[in-house]
């Protein structure tokens, strides 16, 4: 990857229009187990810690993964409700505000997270459907029934912790039952992005997607309709690696664009 040269960054510095914050983020790389592998053979730190307590949706049983092989963040969540009811979510559905999904930056779609609110200890599980929320320093984005349930409602935002869920599949040896989790999604792999602006005016957008591209960044301009506004957002691909998303993002902080962050396709 090509670094921005200090000239560039200069003449970039106007362009930055993001909120400012900070999220404390633990997503090393999930640890996969066959589904051949014998339950004496699986690693305890793969196995159902018997202290979880197991969630139903769906008719399944899902436990938080260890966060030594899955993910957990903590940051501020908010919610959102009226202006994007019923219109299409990243995944192709339809968002519901009673309904118990989420929009999350980088998680892959279906992802079923539990979501504990660090003021007031209530918690509950919800799926990822949508991307966002667009604002450095939030991590997770609620539906208007999350932020009920979780009592923010009111004052709009909360500190949360989000926990991956794991579907754990049951093994018979003898007269014993061993519990471990289904191979999960890599939390670490995808196609990232670094937004650094979002415009009301395109030709703005146009601009700074074009003094990324002469630096040497491939840029691309996203159309969002937020339903009362239509906004151009300006991000600049990384790669498939979360890993080194996070570190340009912490760079680009560090220079012109302090309000840059990391997002999935």
């Amino acid at each position: 990857m090509k670094s921005i040269t200090p000239v560039i960054m200069v003449l970039l510095m106007s362009w930055a229009v993001m909120l400012s914050g900070c999220a404390d983020i633990k997503a090393p790389a999930p640890v996969l187990v066959s589904t051949n592998t014998r339950p004496q053979d699986i690693p305890k730190s793969n196995r159902v810690p018997p202290t979880q307590r197991p969630y139903k949706i769906m008719g399944k049983s899902y436990y938080p993964i260890p966060s030594a092989q899955g993910f957990q963040e903590t940051g501020i969540a908010s919610w959102y409700g009226p202006n994007f009811h019923g219109r299409k979510t990243s995944n192709g559905e339809t968002y519901n505000m009673h309904g118990t999904t989420a929009a999350h930056k980088t998680l892959p779609m279906n992802t079923f997270l539990l979501v504990k609110n660090l003021e007031n200890g209530r918690e509950m599980t919800v799926r990822v459907n949508d991307r966002g929320p667009f604002h450095r320093g939030r991590i997770i984005d609620l539906t208007q029934t999350g932020a009920t349930k979780l009592g923010f409602i009111g004052q709009g935002t909360a500190k949360v912790r989000i926990t991956a869920m794991g579907e754990a599949t049951t093994y018979r040896r003898g007269g014993r039952e061993t519990k471990r989790f289904k191979d999960h999604p890599d939390f670490q792999s995808g196609k990232f992005y670094v937004q650094i602006g979002s415009f009301i005016d395109e030709n703005n957008a146009k601009r700074l997607k074009g003094k990324m591209i002469a630096a040497g960044h491939k840029s691309v301009i996203q159309k969002f309709d937020r339903g009362d506004q239509i906004f151009f957002r300006v991000q600049v691909w990384v790669g498939t690696n979360l890993a080194d998303a996070e570190r340009f993002e912490q760079q680009l902080n560090e220079t012109e664009f302090p309000g840059a962050f990391v997002v999935a396709r």
